[in-house]
Order: structure tokens, then sequence, then C-alpha cells
């Protein structure tokens, strides 16, 4: 009788080292063959490569787990346990879905199976060890970053604002002599970052610093006005602060892995920081501060530590609750984020007049560029809030009112929401593929065979990554959120089409929030250039 056996197989480094996907195929072949012998046996193969083991979320298992499902497969066969996963709990949760499909698992290195009951027994202890292994690798990861953090070096990667890198020093690891980088000083550019505290600790505002930094045409490396991300960024770096007695009382009250203590305080020494973001984890979200590590470096640090921390309050106490909604969120501008500057071609946003009452509309269009940087940057004329509100809805509702080709109008919607699906599929795709690597850099770093030429060129791809991935996103995001409303009305063009034809009749009804929406369907973008408001109908 025929068996239909599954073979698996992963391989998250090409290292050279250890059993290819192509040998763990032949193996798995191999042993199925002998231990069957004289029945027909019809091989399915799965293979991931590039993929570690510290989750299932890889392409080829899942379309296996649900192959399995449909065809109840007599065996899925793997080279070895760790193959399948280093986790207990995904592993356990594996086991028991095959036994409701009635599948036998076999591990070829370990040489069992589930058919029997010592075979199942094994299989769990050993998952077990393979827990305990990827759990050693993230403390060996850890102990790496201790042992970097003790002598303060940089790691490589582009250097922060106000400093470049340099290798001019040798250090002793594991008895052998190796070359260490260390962060130079730039004078002009540390300049403008005491500029950025400075001004922030007066006005306790990022934008405040922004609006600062263009009024005295003050720019980045690039040339480029410094965004307000990246002015918080600065902010928030602790190779700025001075290691004394108050950046270790802070970085110890925040409950940080701290490296330095009182025989730092020499006045100038800067921190170097360790561990601030989880690159195991999608979008390598940055981690609190109870997870860092933090030492004194081999740079000059131009804050104090009183200063930094007093910045830190300020920043956390500002930092969104989720209780009010955003700005750009409000709801009394219809139009907010919708027109663009004919002059710079940057969006408008309402702002409300100082000292007024929103529920007297008064409020104005104002250049996002010219909100950042006063009239030096964008010298277009504001728009008064409430009238053009009320101009743009009476030219859609007259353009409603006509009901004319609204079905093409519908259609139209529902293509554009097919191209932007395809645009949202490749930058997910891309995103993940970051993160696929980022996983695999840290894989290397985990070996701890990695001399240090290596761990400085593994921290420059890491945060290479991380700057990749973060465009993709913030691209996914503003394309997710474009057409976020799209996506169900091109599910139902039909009642779309019902929709656009009754705008008029239900306008009064509807709230700021659907008002915005319908208008989306309607106007394609709106211009202001001081002088006409043009509205390009879709």
């Amino acid at each position: 009788m025929s068996k239909l056996c599954y073979i698996y197989a992963r391989k998250s480094v090409d290292t050279g080292k250890g059993e290819s996907i192509e040998n763990q195929i032949a193996l798995c072949k191999s042993y199925m063959t002998s231990s069957l012998s004289d029945k027909d046996i019809r091989f399915i193969i799965y293979t991931d490569k590039g993929f570690s083991g510290k989750s299932t979320d890889r392409p080829q298992f899942k379309k296996m787990y649900e192959d399995i499902r449909l065809c109840r497969p007599d065996f899925v066969v793997c080279y070895r346990l760790d193959r399948i996963s280093r986790n207990v709990g995904d592993f356990a949760g594996f086991s028991e879905y095959l036994e409701r499909c009635n599948t036998a698992f076999v591990s070829v290195n370990e040489k069992f199976d589930t058919s029997s009951p010592m075979g199942k027994a094994m299989m769990y202890i050993t998952s077990v060890f393979a827990q305990l292994e990827r759990e050693t690798i993230a403390e060996r990861v850890r102990d790496n970053m201790h042992m970097l953090a003790k002598t303060g070096r940089w790691l490589g990667g582009t250097a922060p604002m106000g400093y470049t890198a340099v290798k001019d020093c040798s250090v002793i690891m594991e008895g052998k002599a190796q070359s260490a980088s260390r962060l130079k000083s730039v004078p002009a550019e540390l300049d403008i970052v005491r500029e950025m505290f400075e001004k922030y600790l007066e006005t306790k505002s990022i934008s405040a610093v922004s609006k600062y930094l263009i009024s005295q045409n003050i720019t980045s490396k690039n040339g480029k006005d410094f965004s307000l991300p990246g002015i918080k960024e600065i902010l928030q770096n602790p190779v700025y602060c001075i290691a004394d007695e108050d950046s270790l009382e802070y970085f110890r009250s925040c409950g940080s892995d701290v490296c330095f203590d009182e025989s730092c305080f020499d006045g100038k020494s800067g921190l170097i920081s360790y561990n601030k973001r989880d690159y195991s984890k999608g979008n390598s979200p940055r981690q609190t501060r109870d997870k860092w590590i933090i030492a004194a470096g081999k740079h000059e640090g131009i804050i104090s530590g009183s200063d930094w921390a007093a910045v830190q309050k300020f920043i956390d106490l500002s930092r969104p609750t989720g209780k009010a909604p955003a700005k750009m969120h409000n709801d009394y501008a219809l139009l907010s984020g919708m027109i663009f500057c004919g002059k710079c071609g940057e969006r408008m946003f309402a702002k409300i007049h100082s000292g007024a009452r929103l529920s007297h509309g008064n409020f104005s269009y104002i250049c996002s560029k010219k909100l950042r940087g006063g009239t030096a940057h964008c010298d277009c004329p504001n728009l008064p809030g409430k009238s053009t509100d009320d101009a743009v809805c009476r030219q859609l509702l007259k353009y409603a009112d006509k009901a004319l080709h609204i079905d093409d109008l519908a259609q139209r919607l529902c293509n554009e929401v097919i191209s932007s699906t395809s645009e949202t599929e490749r930058l997910r795709c891309a995103v993940a593929e970051c993160e696929r690597k980022a996983g695999n850099l840290l894989t290397a770093v985990s070996s701890g065979n990695a001399g240090e030429a290596l761990l400085a060129h593994i921290s420059s791809e890491l945060e290479k990554l991380d700057v990749r991935k973060m465009q993709l996103k913030e691209k996914l995001d503003s394309l997710e959120a474009a057409y976020c409303w799209e996506n169900s009305c091109a599910e139902q063009p039909e009642e779309l089409a019902a929709a656009l034809s009754s705008f008029s009749g239900s306008y009064e009804d509807m709230t700021v929030y659907e008002k915005r929406e319908m208008i989306g369907i309607l106007a394609d973008r709106m211009t202001w250039d001081g002088e006409r408001l043009r509205i390009f109908i879709k």
C-alpha cells in the first residue's frame, strides 16, 4: 500500500557547516525507504531556507501545515527535531495537531517516531532541550553585549549626529589583540546638538526645536531639514549624555543594566548604549530602558546627566496616551491633510486661532512647511477654515446631485484598490525580508564564534536593515491609511454608488468623519496657491 510522506527541511544560515537542505532531504528519504522496505512511498518536499527555528512563521512550514489538514499524510519526517521548532510550546502544539490528523512524526537524527509511546515521550524530552538551547543562545547574545559594553567601544554602523567612527585602538578579547572603534567628535555638528537640547529645555516642544532649526537654516548631515522623529531620536540618544553622578542615578532608577561607576566620572566621557532594540520581533521595536545596557564610552559627552534626564522626563510626559484624538484627526476641520500647498507641495493642516473657541469655527488651514519653519520656508497664505469647508462641500454636493457616471467612479475606485493591494503586498514582503535578514544576523552573533570585525559588520548591517525597514513601514502605513476606507467600498460597488447618489440628501446627518470619507471618495486632491483653491474630481 502506498504511503504518503512529507519531508521538511530547514536551514537558517548558509555557513557551509552542518547539514545542507539537500543532505537533510537525502537522509530523510534514505531513512524512510529503509524503515518501510517493500512499500511504495510518495515523498513531498517542503523547504525553508534562511528562516530560524525560533518560531513556526515560515512560508513552506505553513503550507505543509495546511496540506496536512487536507491530505492527511502517513508521516512527517525531518532530519532533526529542531528543524521543526526550538520552542517547546510550538512543537507541542504541532505534535498534537499531527495526532489529530492521524499522522506520525519521524525524526531521523534522534531515531524515534510518534507511532510508539516511547518515541512520543522521547520527542517531548528532546524538544525541552531544544528550547533550553534557544534560551542559552539568548543568554550568550546578552553576555556578548556585556563583554562589549565593558570596553565602551562603538560597534559600527552610521555614527550619530556630532560624531564619526574611527579605528585607532586595540583591545584584548579572549586572549587575542583585536582592533576597536571609537567615536570622534565633530565640533560643528555637536554645536547643533547642544542647541537642540538647549532649545528643547527652553520650550519643552520638539516642534519648537524644529521651527528654530529651520529659522536658523540649520540642516542635517544630508543637507535637509531635521524631521520631528529625527530630532526626537537625537534628544533620546544617551551618546550625548556625560557619565556623571546624575546619569548613573537616572539609569539605575530606570532599571538599566549599568556597566559604569564613579571611577568613570571625568566630566567628559559620553555613554554608549546597547540592546536598545529587540531585533527578534517584527519592526525591531525600541525596548524599554530597563532592557538597555549602558556603559561609559571613549568619546566626548556634551550634555550633563541632569539636563539629559530632564529632557527624557519632558518627552515621556508629552507622549500620547491614546485618550485624546490626534490633531490631524480632529472633529472640526473637514479638509485637514487633504489640501496641498500649491507653492511647496506640502500638505495643509488645520490650526486653531490663538484663544479661539472651536464651536465658532475659528481655525485656518496652514501649509505644514510654513507651520514648522514660518514664512521664510513657505509664504503661502493661510486658508480660512470654516468658509473653505463650506465652499468645497457646496461644490461637491452639486457634483453628487448630478449623479453622473457614479457607477464608473465606483468601479474606478475598486480598480485603485486592486492596484494598491499589489503594492501593499510588495512592501509587506520587503519588510518580512528585512526581518528575516536581521534574524539571520542575530543567529550568527549567537554562535559565540564571531570575531571583532564580524561583530562590527553585523552591527552595521542590523542598523541599515532597521533604517530600511522603517522606511518601508512608513510607505506601507501611508498606503494602508490612504486606502483603508476603499477596501470596504471595493467589496460592494453597488452600495458605494448608492451612497454617492444620496450624498446630498444625507450630508447634513453625517458625522465629520463620515463627511471626510465621502469627500475623499469624490475628490482626488485639492491645491491652494494663495489665490485659487482647485478641486480635482475623481
